[in-house]
């Protein structure tokens, strides 16, 4: 098992020898003789568990380094040093949350030893943590999601299509983390679950609704927010849910004073996605439009106030930079997860199976063997990503 790597800051070369002493047979031991340094080293391999810094230093001091640390990587753990009376200014830190403990110089080696050991477990706890909640609790998300695919293919195929648009966009905009945001695309659409498929299919053409139809559709973003919100540790993704109809401008859904910056990030990128994906499909299926993407975006553009701006730059950018896919028209035995649906394919009755621009994965390629029977001469129209792309896919969908 790999040692544990500390990192420790310090202008003073004795002090940065005496800690190399202290903890090489116990850590993976690194230091940096300024904050600059410091966050070269941060930046430069795998993640630290622990860095220690001193408060004062040449240029920029330990409490903006640790500052900067901390927003490049959270979950690295954080302990000042200091020998100057500086105890004030190392509190508010402290209690801003920005650093784990605070220790005054010169700090007999044993309570140091005692600091960083704690430092190291913190870090131990707080990565199973996540690792918990990226594997359990997805995995729980996928098992919810994929009875709604049996429920209600159009909630399913809507949500599908805009949890990949979102990940997109988080990804192009840099967005560090963007795991709650996939859980909250997955599931913005179980409020509707329960709505007929002809009332979702035209909800989700742009079309008006009437009754109380209009009003179950508009109250499905707080439905699936307090199923969610049941669920340990999912309160951000929530809170992203309820807000999903939210106006940049503060209108819109739910009702409040909530706008601009104060919306949660998350929620920016879902309105954007949703309502993209909304008015794509309209202009496909109603208009028939040459170009129903670049039609959406110039309707989205002429609605000042509803969207935030950077995400919709961001959205623009990502459509007229094609993304590397391929059109393909593919036996049944050719369909690989990761391959996204281009055709709606609906069952003798009418209704719609799996929808266009749904992801395919195991379980769905399973479910339209079986729809389609042995009708081996059968082609599917779908969208093949990049090699590597449908590689990964694969591996993720095991």
């Amino acid at each position: 098992m790999d040692k544990t790597r500390v990192l420790f800051v310090d202008d003073e070369p004795e002090m940065l020898a005496s800690y190399r002493r202290i903890f090489r047979k116990r850590y993976v031991v690194e230091t940096a003789s300024d904050a600059a340094e410091g966050l070269a080293m941060l930046d430069g391999g795998p993640q630290f568990a622990v860095v220690v810094s001193d408060l004062r230093m040449p240029g920029m001091d330990g409490v903006a380094f640790l500052e900067k640390a901390r927003e490049k990587y959270p979950e690295t753990v954080r302990i000042m040093l200091t020998g100057y009376a500086d105890v004030a200014a190392a509190a508010g830190a402290v209690n801003a949350g920005k650093v784990f403990s605070f220790l005054t110089k010169p700090c007999p080696e044993e309570s140091l030893k005692t600091a960083v050991d704690a430092a190291c477990r913190q870090y131990q706890l707080v990565v199973a943590e996540k690792e918990l909640l990226r594997g359990t609790v997805r995995g729980t998300i996928k098992l919810l999601t994929e009875l709604m695919a049996m429920v209600n293919a159009e909630a399913f195929g809507k949500s599908s299509r805009v949890k990949r648009l979102v990940m997109d966009l988080a990804d192009y905009m840099g967005l560090a983390d963007p795991w709650r945001l996939e859980l909250a695309a997955m599931l913005s659409q179980i409020g509707c679950a329960a709505l007929p498929r002809d009332v979702l299919r035209k909800a989700y053409l742009g079309r008006a609704l009437t009754g109380n139809y209009a009003y179950e559709f508009a109250m499905h973003p707080k439905i699936a927010a307090d199923l969610i919100a049941n669920i340990p540790r999912l309160r951000d993704v929530a809170e992203i849910v309820a807000y999903q109809e939210k106006r940049y401008d503060g209108g819109g859904l739910p009702p409040g004073g909530l706008k601009g910056e104060a919306i949660p990030q998350g929620a920016r990128l879902l309105k954007v996605a949703l309502d993209f994906d909304t008015l794509e499909r309209m202009f496909s299926a109603t208009e028939r439009v040459e170009e129903p993407a670049q039609k959406a975006l110039e309707r989205m553009r002429g609605r000042r106030g509803w969207y935030d701006p950077a995400v919709l730059d961001a959205l623009e950018s990502m459509i007229n930079f094609p993304d590397g896919f391929e059109r393909g028209l593919l036996a049944l035995s050719e369909l690989r997860p990761g391959m996204i649906l281009d055709q709606e394919l609906v069952c003798p009755r009418g209704e719609v199976v799996l929808a266009k621009g749904q992801e395919l994965g195991t379980v769905a390629i399973k479910r339209l063997k079986s729809l389609l029977g042995p009708k081996k001469d059968t082609r599917i129209r779908v969208l093949v990503p990049p090699r590597k792309n449908l590689e990964f896919a694969e591996l993720i969908d095991g």
